[in-house]
């Protein structure tokens, strides 16, 4: 028996999955199957992830912190992490990476996020995954999900602020579209915007 392993060759053995799996649920909502084999629930944020949300704000390094909301936070308060699960879907939208339970029971490993802006034209987009998801393809997900929203919403575009070192999030809007632009006097903040008119005027 040794030996018939030993003569059998490499491609017998099945590489390991590259891409998540996903098994669609409903609007916005689908049980993801990461490469490593983890599976996670996307879904629309709610009002009860607040207190998963603050547990999971706990466990980042103060560097996530920073990539996420461009300057030390030490935690996240109760009327935070309110504004960030109760929102207006008029004007805001936003997805939760979480265990596959009920919301309120299962901890959130990331989030991506979209508020039109005041004008009404476009939309700033936010997002963070935790260091246990990261690597997993959940980030250029969330971002796909936060530009269809702002598709079907009829936008302009979508746009936000990067810090240069963050080069995970520079590498997944570079690969999406977005072209950079630098912040005048913040030499260290790097603009994105993707331009979905162009998208339209293809499919007039």
């Amino acid at each position: 028996m040794e030996s018939m392993l030993q003569r059998m060759p490499d491609r017998a053995i099945p590489p390991p999955p590259t891409a998540i799996r996903r098994e669609r649920l409903g609007p916005w909502r689908e049980l993801l199957v990461l490469p490593n084999g983890r599976t996670v629930l996307l879904r629309p944020i709610d009002p009860r992830d607040a207190e998963p949300l603050r547990a999971a704000f706990a466990t980042l390094s103060p560097e996530e912190v920073r990539f996420r909301f461009m300057h030390p936070i030490k935690e996240m308060s109760p009327r935070m992490a309110r504004e960030l699960t109760v929102l207006d879907p008029k004007v805001a939208f936003a997805l939760a990476v979480s265990e596959p339970e009920p919301p309120g029971e299962g901890l959130v490993g990331a989030v991506g996020r979209a508020s039109i802006d005041g004008d009404g034209t476009g939309a700033e987009f936010a997002l963070i995954v935790s260091r246990p998801l990261s690597g997993q393809g959940l980030g250029t997900l969330l971002m796909k999900r936060i530009i269809d929203w702002c598709r079907r919403k009829g936008l302009d575009g979508v746009h936000g602020d990067v810090l240069a070192e963050n080069t995970g999030m520079l590498r997944i809007t570079d690969k999406l579209g977005f072209r950079r632009t630098h912040v005048q006097g913040e030499g260290g903040v790097v603009h994105v915007r993707l331009d979905l008119r162009r998208g339209r005027a293809r499919a007039s």
